[in-house]
């Protein structure tokens, strides 16, 4: 892969960022009054309008042959092949196929790997139809009402993510729950008013050994087991697991029937429709989760199919490029006006900055440009009473994306109306800001001209959706997978593996015997570590 900054994109955008980059908002709509028509998107029930982005067509274009020039189209394919584009993990990238429908067939190292995904998703529906009929019973008789998903990381924050979003699709006479924080609080809370009886725990981790989840994971077997009397039995009817470490599940007690598997080449972060969408489905149902497949699968399709000025993860992960590289921005914001997706940021901010928070290219050199920005936000209106005086008038420019829907799924007199009427007003007053010409004409007092002009000239993304549904959920996820590779490609580094997440991992393993050992323990950590398990072991009364 050629270096981005060595292309002669890279050059031509260089001197949009001098030029075209420094024309403010207002001019560019003046100069070409249509190109709110012309400066959009549409794919997989999804429309983006970039229009108020500080570029023009030729732009655009230069950022598209940026991507061909790094080889980003030929990396896609790729990926979309099973070729082992994970190359610090020497492993397939295919989370693209766990959404492919029953039909299709996709070899790798003589697998059909579509064959296996609909293997495991055929048990999965079977299982979840037992438990939502109520002809699944715990060991006391008793139907399940309440389901915790044990996971962290990817096994939690896409399933948490998800449920949130389609509560309103969800079964209401059950209660989903998520435990992932080692803070015993989480677990504490998630339980303190339920019965074991009519409880199902989904322990979920691919090794069956990852710290956090198989430490929540055994104190809810304690929970269930004073419970219920202390009989192992009980743990058959009221955990099952998504892992691949059957002796490792077997041995926790749960039945191995009862575990669902996935495969080396699902990345944790783009695993939420895989079984670790276990909770999704029970929630849901099967036919809404293959509904949701099915829009991340038109994604797919439209990611590999159009043309790169047309092509919506494309362009979103080329304004992410022109921002982070041309414009130094190192944040960008992701607004959902929709309270269903009050996690959507929170989720963003694995997929995102686990991805592309990387510092060496492929080959292992460092890199030449600036990689991932910090991903943040919070849901629509809520936000613009708390951060958005700085989007506004602060002295940073953060890009922002604003994700509206036609309709709502509760309807409530005007509040859908004010909802996107708030999205339009919040890019508009953005972009083009308030003058001070503005300010005069209205007669507002001189001294307080400089507090209420708004410099706008800030770019934003509006993502519009008909209406929040499984599947449209589906097809806004895998447009920021999708957006996320571009990236990635485009700088030439590995966004699907994370060894950035290790180093604390391990040397935690270290510390802990440290802090639990009943005599002092020799410490060979520096001043501050030292003292801070120190003054720990003296908190708890150890020497």
């Amino acid at each position: 892969m050629t270096a981005p900054g060595d292309t002669p994109a890279w050059k031509k955008l260089e001197d949009d960022r001098r030029g075209v980059g420094e024309i403010h908002l207002r001019q560019l709509f003046d100069e070409d009054p249509a190109r709110g028509e012309s400066m959009v998107a549409e794919g997989a029930g999804l429309y983006l309008d970039y229009s108020k982005h500080r570029l023009d067509s030729s732009t655009v274009a230069h950022l598209a042959e940026l991507a061909e020039q790094t080889g980003m189209p030929g990396h896609r394919d790729a990926m979309f092949r099973g070729e082992r584009i994970n190359v610090s993990e020497n492993r397939s990238v295919l989370h693209v196929a766990l959404r492919m429908p029953r039909h299709r067939s996709l070899v790798v190292d003589g697998v059909d790997v579509v064959r296996e995904v609909h293997e495991v998703l055929t048990r999965m529906a079977a299982f979840c139809e037992q438990v939502r009929s109520g002809s699944w019973l715990g060991h006391t008789g008793m139907p399940i009402r309440n389901v915790i998903n044990v996971g962290i990381g990817g096994s939690d924050l896409g399933p948490v993510m998800a449920y949130e979003a389609l509560k309103d699709y969800s079964k209401r006479d059950m209660e989903f729950r998520f435990v992932s924080n080692v803070d015993g609080t989480d677990f504490f809370e998630a339980t303190r008013d339920l019965d074991p009886a009519e409880t199902l725990f989904i322990v979920s981790s691919k090794t069956f050994t990852t710290l956090e989840t198989m430490t929540n994971a055994h104190t809810a077997r304690d929970w269930l087991l004073d419970g219920l009397g202390g009989d192992r039995a009980a743990v058959a009817r009221h955990f099952v697991a998504v892992s691949t470490n059957a002796e490792g599940v077997a041995e926790f007690g749960i039945d191995t029937d009862n575990m669902f598997g996935f495969w080396e080449w699902v990345g944790g972060r783009y695993s939420m429709d895989s079984a670790i969408g276990l909770s999704t489905m029970l929630a849901i149902g099967p036919d809404r989760f293959d509904d949701m497949l099915a829009g991340f699968h038109e994604m797919d399709r439209h990611f590999l199919e159009t043309g790169l000025e047309q092509n919506l993860p494309v362009i979103h992960g080329l304004l992410a490029v022109w921002y982070r590289n041309f414009f130094g921005s190192q944040t960008q914001a992701v607004l959902p006006y929709s309270e269903y997706l009050h996690r959507f940021p929170a989720y963003l901010q694995q997929l995102t900055m686990e991805s592309n928070g990387k510092r060496v290219t492929l080959a292992g050199q460092p890199v030449s440009t600036d990689t991932g920005a910090v991903f943040w936000g919070e849901p629509g209106t809520n936000g613009q009473h708390s951060f958005y005086q700085l989007l506004h008038q602060g002295t940073e420019m953060i890009p922002c994306d604003f994700i509206g829907f036609n309709h709502a799924l509760n309807p409530l007199g005007e509040h859908q109306d004010l909802l996107v009427s708030n999205v339009f007003a919040q890019t508009e007053a953005l972009a083009f800001g308030k003058t001070v010409e503005q300010l005069e004409a209205e007669g507002v007092d001189a001294a307080l001209i400089p507090h209420r002009t708004f410099p706008g000239n800030r770019p934003t993304s509006t993502i519009m959706v008909d209406r929040l549904t499984p599947h449209s959920l589906g097809a806004l996820v895998a447009l920021y997978e999708h957006s996320v590779f571009t990236q990635g490609a485009i700088w030439g580094i590995d966004s699907f593996d994370q060894w950035g997440v290790e180093l604390g991992k391990a040397l935690a393993q270290k510390i802990i015997p440290e802090l639990t050992a009943e005599a002092s323990p020799e410490l060979d950590h520096d001043s501050s570590t030292s003292n801070l398990i120190r003054r720990y072991r003296k908190a708890q009364g150890r020497n």
